[in-house]
């Protein structure tokens, strides 16, 4: 089956995770069983430490803290499923509450 990369994007809470309502956490929770009743697989999960623990490196090997890209989400962590199709992908997409950004889904380029 095809590969996909979820990508949570959110603006950063002062507490992070602490600070992430339980409602919303529970949702994500509960995610996976319904992943699996999709007939897909989650094959990675991981979430990410806060942006300001980031470095990024510039072309000509500058280093600057923090992410590149001047927003206010930032990659609050993502997966890897694996799953019939695109639509089927974006379907497991939707099961993530989303407080105040996006989830954006992208095909794992296959080598």
């Amino acid at each position: 089956m095809p590969q996909y990369a979820i990508l949570i994007y959110e603006k950063e809470l002062p507490g992070g995770v602490a600070d992430i309502p339980p409602e919303v956490m529970a949702a994500n929770l509960a995610a996976g069983p319904k992943i699996e009743e999709m007939g897909a697989r989650v094959v990675h999960e991981q979430a990410l430490q806060p942006a300001a623990r980031a470095r990024t490196i510039h072309r000509g090997g500058a280093v600057t803290d923090g992410p590149f890209l001047e927003s206010k989400e930032v990659i609050a962590g993502f997966f890897v499923v694996e799953a019939a199709d695109l639509d089927q992908a974006v379907a497991i997409g939707k099961l993530l509450p989303i407080m105040d950004g996006a989830v954006e889904v992208r095909p794992v380029l296959e080598v």
